[in-house]
């Protein structure tokens, strides 16, 4: 398994009160004498195709951590022992974002990437959260389209908008309503308590990318003396969940974009968009004009307008959205593409795809049970994300409306519980790119100031979401190495500078890396 393997699974202003209070701790956390904390997973090879010291087992969580001895559901986990006990510090699990994201398979991959100093720290501990793959998983029984949250706002079709998100919100209840008001982050934060105490761990170490941030997070606040160490790579600010952190792709595209101009002026005599910002600019939005009115016949798909302003999180990517908009611009005029052209690939970027999307909606049916379930903040008036949608599509243009238009949260059963407070000192690391499209810059300095006592570490110039491990050149594998060996923070935040090319060279990665936003999005 190679590193792209993770790039597809990865996937809010202060904290908003909802009117459901937090619940007393004794409903909050089960008790010690719990019988589900004591069970013994049975280790077992996970697979005859996949190495023997790849060991899968299954236990039995709470689907109601208030009734600790009521109905339970099944968490899938895995692991790849330390092969040096001399030098075994502990257990770390991993989780690859979401919502919806599996991490089942995470020690294998992971266990040909750690340097090896770290490597022997740890048993390498990968599950399937609540809900997800092999994990008890849950349906909405959506089809293609309604996994699509890529609407964007027209007066004239906003009617046909509330209805997707109540058809959304209602096929969910249908299907999985027993079940969904408790596939939280708060709930698979105590999952991962529970995977702790039943490996025999007083602590636990973490290592969690884009939405796993967020998870680690919450776990540092409900268990703070059971948190080891603990790297969130890509952030998710705290403060932004989760409607915000929607919206924060519409205000982060706009100096991306703007960046991706510059890029492309530069390189004027090889794509031919214009000989600077300004004139690439109006490149682009008159091939957005022409889509629209009359869609662009590429590699057999019709591609509007909207569908190219959808696919924002390429022009994060300067090396990959100026070949992509070349290639729509000689398609809108007739023009035979340039030599060494890979239509098909270019296709699959606009669509934030990586392959053809699989038919389940078990990732989607999860991300909107967290999304919808974690905050009570969303707004459940139809006119407010009207207005916000109209307002941010003049304000953000690329994106602006697609993230305030209306949701199925809109629609969704009040949370059982609220957010979590990050008013603990949390001694972690976090780390991130400079230019990350789904989680971007302003999102992971929020989650840096929301824990108290963490370090960032932040690579200037980085490109792509997801830090460490996914590109050998990043400067910041060293500092996050070095924590993860000694247990030692830096004494203060760093911010190295990455190789100018570094960038250039991850010409593979997805320009919108799946599953978020591809279906219907992820952090």
């Amino acid at each position: 398994m190679r590193l792209k393997r993770l790039a597809p699974l990865l996937a809010t202003a202060g904290l908003i009160a909802t009117t459901v209070p937090l619940l007393a701790s004794t409903q909050a956390a089960a008790t010690p004498t719990a019988e589900h904390l004591r069970q013994k997973p049975a280790w077992q090879r996970c697979s005859p195709e996949q190495p023997a010291s790849y060991e899968c087992a299954t236990i039995k969580v709470p689907l109601d951590y208030r009734r600790p001895d009521g109905r339970t559901i099944d968490i899938a986990i895995s692991r790849m022992k330390s092969e040096n006990p001399a030098k075994r510090h502990g257990a770390m699990l991993l989780n690859p974002g979401g919502p919806g994201g599996s991490g089942l398979d995470l020690p294998l991959l992971m266990n040909g990437l750690m340097p090896k100093e770290v490597r022997e720290s740890y048993d390498l501990i990968g599950f399937d959260p609540r809900g997800v793959g092999a994990s008890s998983p849950i349906t909405c029984g959506l089809d293609d389209a309604e996994q699509s949250f890529d609407r964007p706002y027209r007066p004239e079709t906003f009617s046909s908008d509330v209805t997707w998100a109540r058809t959304v919100a209602d096929k969910c209840r249908e299907k999985s309503g027993t079940v969904l008001p408790h596939i939280t982050t708060r709930n698979t934060a105590r999952d991962m308590d529970t995977i702790r105490a039943v490996l025999g761990e007083k602590k636990i170490s973490y290592l969690g990318y884009s939405y796993g941030t967020y998870l680690g997070a919450v776990y540092s606040q409900m268990y703070p003396e059971r948190t080891d160490r603990f790297v969130l790579d890509s952030g998710v600010d705290p403060q932004r969940i989760w409607r915000g952190m929607i919206q924060v792709w519409a205000t982060e595209a706009e100096p991306a974009f703007a960046r991706w101009t510059r890029w492309a002026a530069e390189r004027s005599g090889e794509f031919g968009l214009g000989d600077d910002p300004e004139a690439v600019s109006d490149t682009f939005w008159g091939l957005v004009e022409r889509a629209d009115r009359e869609p662009i016949d590429f590699e057999g798909s019709k591609v509007t307008g909207d569908m190219i302003r959808s696919a924002r999180g390429v022009f994060f990517y300067p090396a990959q959205a100026t070949p992509l908009v070349a290639a729509l611009k000689a398609a809108a005029e007739g023009k035979p593409q340039a030599a060494g052209t890979d239509v098909r690939a270019l296709k699959l970027k606009l669509l934030g795809r990586t392959a053809e999307e699989p038919a389940s909606d078990n990732g989607t049916a999860v991300f909107w049970a967290v999304v919808c379930g974690d905050t009570g903040s969303w707004p459940r008036y139809t006119e407010q994300y009207e207005r916000d949608a109209a307002k941010d599509k003049l304000r953000y243009p690329l994106y602006g409306d697609f993230a305030s238009n209306i949701k199925p949260c809109a629609f969704w059963d009040r949370p059982v519980e609220a957010a979590t407070p990050m008013h603990k000192k949390a001694n972690v690391l976090t780390v991130q790119n400079e230019w990350d499209s789904q989680t971007p810059l302003t999102s992971g300095q929020g989650l840096h100031r929301a824990l108290k006592g963490s370090r960032m570490v932040l690579a200037g110039g980085g490109e792509g979401h997801g830090v460490y491990l996914f590109d050998p050149a990043s400067c910041a594998n060293a500092p996050v190495d070095a924590y993860l060996t000694t247990g030692r923070l830096p004494a203060q935040d760093v911010s190295c500078q990455n190789p100018p090319a570094a960038a250039e060279k991850r010409g593979a990665a997805p320009a919108k890396p799946v599953p978020f936003p591809g279906a219907p999005g992820r952090f």
